[in-house]
């Protein structure tokens, strides 16, 4: 049996925990979103960025998540109706799922985490979850994308600047192109450098844009100005402003729930 298939029936058993192999093209997502990953594989950033991968591979780092389109695979381009911009994935073990801000279940919650439950408490009454898991937001069309989609154990921000920028401003200008209307969070200056981009692509193609800006919701800034994240209703917002359209976002047709990251709830 081949690397590449052993890689593949491990990815689907669940049984990988660290990234395998550098093989877009077996890295699994949603087939309206091929054209853009295959434009990326084939440039020389894309190429650039997989000799990278391959090469710290080969070296025996631990690379987070195994797998990096899990946000691609969950929610499909025809589906999403809300962006929520992350910058790297969670970098210890077990934590990373391949969606911005979301850990796998039976992870503690992390800081920045929990202050997004505590806003959402705060705004619409939804209690804390249990699970950290925020799988079922992004089935209902919430693309959850990081903006650099690996990240090596114990080390924040490593694979930043080696080319998955060019790659997530690719999957943000399809999404501004195409989903309409559509809203986004922006939430800290990293994701906030990406506003003008979404506007300048919503306004060449005509599609109907929200950019909500607050602060990043680590306890660092949560509670800070310009823009304080605890207090930014941004949840009420974005759901009330797609009612409004006659827009749900579900891709089945049904109201879009926020409550529907949780796991149970903590007492």
């Amino acid at each position: 049996m081949g690397r590449g298939l052993q890689a593949s029936l491990a990815l689907e058993s669940g049984a990988v925990t660290r990234l395998a192999e550098a093989a877009f093209a077996r890295w699994p997502a949603a087939p309206d979103w091929r054209p853009v990953l295959d434009n990326f594989a084939d440039s020389a950033a894309g190429q650039r960025l997989a000799g990278f991968l391959e090469t710290r591979i080969a070296a025996g780092a631990t690379i987070y998540p195994p797998r990096p389109f899990r946000a691609l695979e969950l929610t499909p381009l025809a589906a999403v109706r809300m962006v929520i911009l992350g910058q790297d994935p969670y970098h210890g073990p077990g934590q990373a799922e391949g969606l911005a801000f979301s850990v796998a279940p039976g992870v503690k919650l992390p800081p920045s985490l929990r202050n997004i439950f505590k806003e959402r408490l705060r705004d619409l009454g939804e209690p804390v979850p249990v699970s950290g898991s925020l799988v079922e937001w992004a089935r209902q069309g919430v693309l959850l994308l990081n903006t650099s989609l690996t990240v090596e154990d114990g080390l924040p921000a490593s694979h930043a600047r080696q080319g998955w920028e060019v790659l997530t401003d690719a999957l943000i200008t399809a999404v501004a192109s195409r989903a309409s209307p559509c809203v986004y969070l922006l939430w800290g200056g990293h994701a906030q450098a990406k506003a003008d981009l979404i506007v300048a692509a919503s306004a060449r193609s005509g599609s109907e844009a929200l950019v909500l800006q607050a602060n990043h919701p680590s306890p660092l800034s949560a509670n800070r100005p310009p823009v304080p994240f605890i207090g930014c209703g941004h949840f009420g917002r974005a759901r009330d402003w797609l009612a409004r359209r006659g827009m749900a976002a579900g891709p089945d047709g049904s109201s879009f729930d926020w409550s529907a990251a949780s796991g149970g709830t903590r007492k």
